[in-house]
């Protein structure tokens, strides 16, 4: 493990150093530079993390140490690594999609300026680089340091395009909503400290440590920890500001959507599944509002007519699939979802930037249509990736929505109802988006029509590639009931995540599951298929508007929320501050003013004056001596 520990600091190192280059170097470097070292750095980190993923799967794990970050009392906080089955296969997920979405993004920014270029590209190599600080910290302050590293470079990317002063909205929102499940996330850390004296993986989670909190204490702290995943992983209520964030180029979409950030919240509780499964209570938080966020969100995916912003919603209710699965004790479950979610996901968002590419910059499906004909690669690829979403046998999506929905029937068959009928209408809502963006006719202007192209390799390679994992991504997690002693992926991460027990249900309940799941997915895309083949357009009425106005949630948090701190500040800034913070102060400036110029009245300069004053002062010196003093 030495060899390890040598390099295994150069897979963050490294896009760090891209970072640097292309962020100071902008001004001087080349397009094409900027992409060999932006791209560059996180291919010999994906290749680093190949080999530390096979050390690893050799059973070689181990925490890495390099300095005391923080050293106060008896409190030391290191700075340090964990390399173990859990941090590695989220490093070949970040890095390797991640390598993917850098050479798609050296066409698909291709008409940017060369300073504008390098500033993209920094961004993205510093995203990278806080995303693999994030995974491989080896306590929960290191985790945090890359925590906030994601959310300010979402920020910066958001807000890429910053002369638009809605995209600075949107990623001030992104911000601003994250900030709050990240106060959670500090609390919880100073929980431990305060209880603990340690914030280390391996000793908060020891039996000898865990014996010292009381059953408050862990549902407390796992409840902090949940509202900051609400944050980074865009959960009720903390989801609004993850739709917006498609105001950002496509490629950050796919970054931010699939293998990065919004999986945060899933690894920081799966890495925490030993507090979690001592807090029934937060378990069935997590998996309620996982589940509720699955359906709402999938709600609102029916009637988006903006390409990204379907596959948006798409994000946020497959991860709350995941926090359902996480909630019902499947950790390993939504760890395999968070895989395959990143290959279909980030396959999904990239074929939508090159139709947007094709499209001269049009999101609007209703102004596509007829695009299979001209665009044969990105609409295979996206079949793939919609056919992958939908749970279809044995694209990759099957096995882990599969492994979900089983994990929901055996906690409560009423929720796996509402998981399956979710499920259902992103069968529908998925395919909705592909027939009316590929078949029937084209429905844009003559001049789209006749600049109709498929996009470049530097694009289509990256989708081939994803759409190849998309097939079998999954075969990684084939169940037991397929394969005797199979699911090794549950069996590679059994020393980081315990297993729960057995299935309660037999292999005959699990095959009649996955053929329901699998055959009214079939009866809906079929549905989708005739009511969509041949698109006209058509406003939305009726429940449609609600759905199409994403349930008014976001009005109803500016009533509620917005407009009333707003008017506060309002308030605050032209009354209190105003009239009476600063009328005192000016207040006690011109009792000064007044009191001095009437006293300025005595100094007359007249001796009769001063020696009636004297002889008044006398006065009341012999009345108060005499007659006022005890």
């Amino acid at each position: 493990m030495q060899n390890v520990l040598q390099i295994v600091y150069l897979i963050p190192l490294l896009p760090l150093i891209g970072f640097l280059i292309n962020g100071l170097g902008r001004k001087h470097l080349s397009k094409s530079m900027i992409s060999v070292i932006g791209s560059g750095t996180i291919l010999v980190s994906f290749v680093l993390s190949i080999w530390v993923f096979i050390q690893v799967k050799g059973g070689n794990v181990h925490t890495a140490h390099y300095f005391d970050f923080i050293s106060v009392g008896d409190l030391k906080i290191p700075f340090a690594f964990k390399i173990d089955q859990l941090s590695t296969l989220f490093l070949l997920i970040i890095t390797g999609v991640g390598f993917l979405i850098h050479v798609y993004s050296t066409s698909y920014m291709h008409e940017e300026k060369p300073e504008h270029f390098g500033r993209y590209f920094s961004y993205l190599n510093l995203f990278i680089f806080s995303m693999l600080l994030l995974v491989m910290g080896a306590n929960f302050v290191v985790m945090f340091i890359g925590w906030e590293g994601v959310g300010l470079c979402s920020y910066l990317l958001i807000g890429y395009w910053f002369k638009k002063h809605e995209y600075n909205k949107a990623a001030s929102k992104a911000f601003i909503m994250n900030r709050i499940g990240d106060l959670a996330f500090l609390i919880a850390i100073f929980w431990l400290i305060a209880k603990l004296g340690t914030v280390s993986f391996d000793e908060v989670f020891s039996a000898a440590n865990l014996a010292k909190l009381k059953t408050l204490d862990i549902t407390a702290i796992t409840i902090l920890l949940f509202v900051g995943a609400t944050g980074k992983s865009a959960q009720i209520p903390l989801y609004t500001w993850l739709p917006d964030a498609m105001a950002g180029p496509t490629p950050v979409s796919a970054l931010i959507h699939a293998a990065t950030m919004v999986t945060a919240g899933i690894y920081m509780i799966a890495r925490s599944n030993v507090l979690y499964s001592m807090a029934p209570i937060t378990m069935d938080i997590v998996a309620y509002i996982g589940l509720a966020t699955a359906l709402l969100a999938a709600t609102i995916a029916l009637k988006q007519n903006d390409i990204k912003k379907v596959l948006a919603y798409s994000t946020v209710s497959q991860l709350g699939f995941m926090f359902l699965a996480l909630g019902c004790g499947a950790y390993t479950a939504a760890v395999f979802h968070v895989m395959t979610h990143a290959f279909f996901k980030a396959l999904l968002f990239l074929g939508s930037g090159s139709v947007i590419h094709a499209m001269g910059g049009e999101q609007d499906i209703r102004n596509m249509g007829g695009l299979s004909k001209k665009l044969k690669i990105t609409f295979l690829t996206f079949l793939i990736g919609c056919i992958a979403i939908a749970g279809i046998p044995p694209f990759s999506g099957f096995f882990s929505k599969d492994a979900i929905l089983l994990s929901a029937f055996i906690k409560n068959p009423v929720m796996y109802g509402i998981a399956l009928f979710t499920a259902l209408l992103t069968a529908f809502y998925m395919f909705r988006l592909l027939f009316i963006t590929f078949s029937g006719k084209f429905r844009g202007t003559e001049s789209q029509q006749q600049h109709l192209h498929e996009s470049p390799a530097a694009m289509t390679i990256p989708l081939i590639i994803l759409a190849v994992l998309s097939v079998i991504g999954g075969f990684v997690g084939i169940p037991e009931v397929f394969m005797h002693g199979g699911d090794r992926l549950t069996e590679f991460l059994s020393p980081v995540i315990a297993a729960h027990g057995e299935h309660s249900v037999s292999h005959s309940t699990e095959y009649m599951l996955m053929g329901l799941s699998t055959g009214l997915v079939i009866a809906m895309i079929i549905f989708a298929w005739f009511k969509f083949r041949n698109y006209q357009r058509s406003e939305a009425t009726g429940f449609g508007k609600v759905l199409e106005n994403k349930w008014y949630v976001d009005e109803l948090y500016d009533t509620v929320i917005v407009n009333p701190i707003k008017k506060t500040g309002t308030f605050m800034s032209q009354v209190f501050d105003l009239k009476i913070i600063d009328g005192m102060v000016n207040g006690v400036g011109r009792l000064l003013q007044y009191g001095s110029r009437q006293l300025r009245l005595l100094q007359s300069g007249q001796a009769a004056s001063y020696v009636l004053l004297m002889v008044i002062s006398m006065v009341l010196v012999f009345v108060i001596q005499f007659f006022l003093r005890k």
